[in-house]
């Protein structure tokens, strides 16, 4: 067996072997033999089968077992030239040749690697930043917010016109064409006014009725409405106003704090004020990690840190960009592709800066994990499952099934890793007041 290994990269490595068929045949042999002790030919006690019997039987597969233990020889040896470890790789060992001929078989393997990185200084990509700051106007509202949440109704005395915020209880009946439809109907129904819970138009018609009034509402479904029966239909509704509410007013006050802080010791209106700024403070954070802070300082250790990239991976993405973007072309344009194998490629390559700033970034967050000590356990991912999937409406048993049998449980981990370990970061460079 002549073997010559080449590293190609740091990601990247190449075996080129020949083998001879006298090797193959040495393997045949061997595995014949073996196989005697525990075939079963008819007219052959176990144990007593005679190799030539086993080699008749089993042939041609005899043959492929042999080829592929030489192989499992050449990757092997080749590795142990290249100092490279079984554990180091990525993925499976591609055969790119594998040219037999009369008397020996000339092949070529390439392996991908695990790539080394260097994250450098990789803190000092962040600038040091201020902490948001909330106004005190921002932290009443939030807290009058969360108590009317809580805040008992009131009817409304004074037959006046309805406005938005109202809660307008009324009785109503829809149809399309003159035909009353399921789920159209409803007596004493709280509507708040301007929340969008009905359909759009429906609420706006409403506002400006008085206590005791009858209107008929005419409204068009969305197309993309739940009902597809519905879906695009012009409807009426009658509509009649019972009565008007509003939420009782709320005073901000200690009696209001000790309301909303049961059971802690201060239940003040101050303490009330700080876990409410703690609260905004945090969601404006949040707010400004996710649509600012985090892409930017992902896109700079992108741009900032340079190592090779496992070549099969990279390929695996342009795949499913590929295929993503086959979802949303005509069957025309994909049969146009299929016949035509430049403008396939074309495109094909067109996703490769992409696919390999993704591939690129997953690695780093992984060496980013591994440098801060970040970890996201199953259970972590089921909570998170769990909690939007109750935020939602939906079973969460269910939803988290779902995931696991669709292999989307990877996927979401590296996700809430690279949340983690992207906020961590970020924390150390908020300047302390």
């Amino acid at each position: 067996m002549q073997i010559k290994s080449n590293k190609i990269d740091g990601a990247n490595a190449e075996i080129i072997a020949t083998i001879s068929m006298q090797e193959v045949n040495t393997n045949v042999e061997k595995i014949a033999k073996e196989l005697t002790k525990t075939a079963k030919i008819d007219g052959f006690r176990k144990g007593k089968v005679p190799a030539s019997a086993v080699k008749k039987q089993y042939g041609e597969r005899l043959v492929q077992d042999a080829e592929a233990e030489a192989l499992r020889d050449v990757l092997t040896k080749g590795l142990a030239e290249l100092n490279i470890t079984k554990e180091s790789l990525i993925g499976e060992p591609n055969v790119t040749k594998f040219d037999k001929s009369s008397d020996k078989i000339e092949v070529a393997v390439r392996v991908a690697m695990r790539p080394q990185i260097d994250l450098g200084e990789y803190a000092s990509m962040v600038a040091p930043f201020d902490k948001p700051v909330v106004a005190d106007a921002d932290i009443e509202k939030r807290i009058i917010d969360l108590a009317q949440g809580q805040a008992n109704l009131v009817d409304v005395e004074k037959n006046r016109k309805l406005v938005a915020g109202d809660i307008a209880v009324i009785d109503f009946e829809g149809s399309v064409d003159g035909v009353l439809f399921d789920g159209g109907t409803a007596k004493d129904f709280p509507l708040t006014l301007g929340s969008g819970q009905f359909i759009p138009g429906f609420e706006e018609q409403v506002i400006g009725l008085k206590r005791d009034d009858e209107a008929v509402v005419k409204v068009t479904f969305p197309q993309n409405y739940g009902g597809k029966e519905l879906a695009g239909k012009d409807a009426e509704f009658k509509v009649k106003v019972n009565k008007i509410q509003v939420k009782e007013e709320i005073q901000i006050d200690d009696a209001l704090a000790a309301k909303m802080l049961p059971g802690e010791e201060d239940n003040s209106v101050a303490k009330l004020k700080e876990l409410v700024k703690n609260q905004l403070e945090n969601e404006a954070l949040a707010k400004l990690y996710n649509e600012t802070m985090k892409p930017a300082l992902l896109e700079s250790l992108v741009e900032g840190i340079n190592f090779d990239l496992p070549e099969f991976v990279v390929e695996q993405e342009i795949d499913m960009a590929l295929n993503k973007a086959a979802t949303s072309m005509s069957e025309d344009e994909i049969n146009e592709l299929r016949q035509n194998s430049d403008k396939l490629t074309t495109l094909r390559e067109s996703f490769r800066e992409d696919a390999s700033k993704s591939v690129k970034a997953t690695f780093i967050i992984d060496s980013l994990a591994q440098a801060e000590s970040v970890k996201v356990s199953e259970q972590e991912v089921m909570q998170t499952i769990y909690y939007e999937a109750m935020q939602m409406g939906q079973d969460p048993q269910k939803a988290y099934e779902h995931y696991k049998a669709s292999g989307y449980i990877p996927a979401i981990q590296m996700s809430m890793v690279e949340d983690k370990v992207l906020s961590k970061i970020l924390n150390t460079k908020i300047k302390k007041v």
